[in-house]
């Protein structure tokens, strides 16, 4: 699995870091999202997908 985000799509929801913590941040001055792992491992998969999934703005994208 490799995750990527478009922070310019972001539009600071919290939804990636309430789902996924592991491998989401936000940024401290705008609430951008940081992606902290691109390579999250299987332990991880189903909380990233569903972070991607819950994004309101379609910034995550997930190649399996």
């Amino acid at each position: 699995m490799k995750v990527t985000v478009d922070q310019y799509k972001c539009v600071s929801s919290g939804q990636c870091v309430l789902n996924a913590s592991d491998v989401f941040d936000q940024r401290d001055d705008d609430g951008v999202v940081a992606l902290l792992i691109e390579h999250p491992g299987p332990d991880l998969a189903e909380d990233t997908r569903k972070a991607a999934a819950e994004c309101p703005a379609l910034a995550i994208e997930i190649e399996e």
